[in-house]
């Protein structure tokens, strides 16, 4: 299946969720602070597969491969200076992502390239579900079928609306452009060859793909 969206822009919320900066800090010894604003990060359309398709470790990966399942927003119209009373107006709906993220690359690398970029490193879908509250959602995360983790999303620290508006202060959103809205708590075991890992939203439905590592 393909993902349900190829975005023309592929936003995504850096470190939303207080939970997982805890967590980041406690277990790879950064030093994390919770934001005093929304931050926007990029990613490349070259990582998007869609739900059933592989992830694909590179083979010089040190295996220190993370899920971290979120929700995505979809943008549906031309959208530019919009508050966040009016900002969820300009939202087609929303899907799933999973921000497949190399650990060891991604303390190394400045820019994220490879840590959150590789080829397969991000699934979406499975579908675009409309007339949901993105502030109001329960996320769930298995690997192997066994419940890794699960958040609201009401815990953001930034609402969906707030990064909405305040991105189009300064660019405008297109139709099918996509936000990823960011992750809560740990997100662990690291994945490996063989394995299975779903992203579940009951109203969304499943994102799941399998995991192997490149041979060659």
């Amino acid at each position: 299946m393909k993902p349900p969206v190829i975005p023309g822009n592929f936003y995504a919320a850096g470190l939303n969720y207080r939970a997982h900066i805890d967590w980041a800090n406690k277990a790879h010894g950064t030093s994390y602070k919770v934001p005093q604003q929304a931050d926007i990060g990029y990613r490349s359309n070259n990582a998007l597969i869609g739900s059933g398709e592989d992830i694909v470790i590179p083979r010089d990966s040190s295996g220190q491969v993370d899920f971290e399942g979120e929700l995505v927003a979809v943008i549906g119209k031309l959208t530019k200076n919009v508050s966040e009373e009016e900002a969820l107006a300009c939202v087609r709906g929303y899907t799933l992502g999973n921000d497949i993220s190399e650990r060891t690359w991604q303390r190394s690398d400045r820019t994220l390239w490879r840590a959150k970029n590789s080829d397969t490193f991000k699934p979406m879908g499975p579908f675009i579900a409309t007339g949901l509250d993105p502030m109001k959602l329960t996320v769930t995360i298995k690997v192997n079928g066994a419940t890794a983790a699960e958040y609201d999303t009401g815990k953001m620290l930034f609402s969906a609306q707030h990064y909405i508006s305040e991105i189009t202060k300064y660019m405008t959103l297109q139709p099918g452009d996509v936000l990823w809205l960011g992750t809560d708590g740990a997100t662990e075991p690291d994945l490996k060859d063989g394995d299975t890992v779903e992203i579940i939203q009951k109203d969304i439905g499943t994102l799941r793909n399998p995991v192997k590592r490149a041979r060659a």
